[in-house]
């Protein structure tokens, strides 16, 4: 398990497979700020959500020449499909084996009806333009969330 990661922290690196059949890493996106976050699974009332609800606001990260990406463990098609249907516009980038969630410390036990399981903690990480983790918001509750999160973007770029 990866160390806690917190604000100041150079951003663990990544390099993964997006829907549509690109890739995305966070040395391709130096210079700029990211938005990582992470979800557990495509299509579920909560996560369509908070995509939908990055998706309204994907001018504004634009403006502020931020980058946006969704990471679960589902596989790209299941991502191709879960935007094509929802009309979503972010990256959605893959991790099926876990291993950037396990770098990022968001594959944590979890519960559910008295039964302990694996899976994704729903966590943000705004990453700065020069690759270090800004800020962290774990155990995101969706509503008014990526409202915050932009709130907070327009304060890096002022930085």
């Amino acid at each position: 398990m990866a160390k806690t990661l917190k604000p100041g922290d150079p951003a663990p690196p990544f390099d993964l497979p997006t829907a549509g059949g690109g890739r995305i890493s966070l040395a391709s996106l130096k210079g700029r700020p990211v938005v990582l976050y992470f979800y557990p699974k495509d299509d579920t009332p909560g996560c369509t959500q908070e995509a939908l609800s990055f998706t309204e606001k994907a001018k504004a990260f634009a403006a502020a020449k931020t980058a946006v990406i969704g990471v679960s463990r589902d596989s790209i098609a299941k991502h191709d499909k879960f935007a094509a249907k929802h009309g979503l516009t972010l990256t959605l980038a893959s991790d099926e084996d876990g291993d950037v969630c396990n770098r990022y410390g968001v594959w944590v036990e979890k519960t559910l009806y008295g039964r302990s399981f694996m899976g994704i903690e729903r966590a943000t990480f705004l990453i700065d333009q020069t690759g270090r983790i800004a800020r962290i918001w774990r155990k995101v509750r969706v509503p008014g969330h990526v409202d915050e999160v932009s709130k907070e973007v327009k304060s890096l770029g002022g930085k």
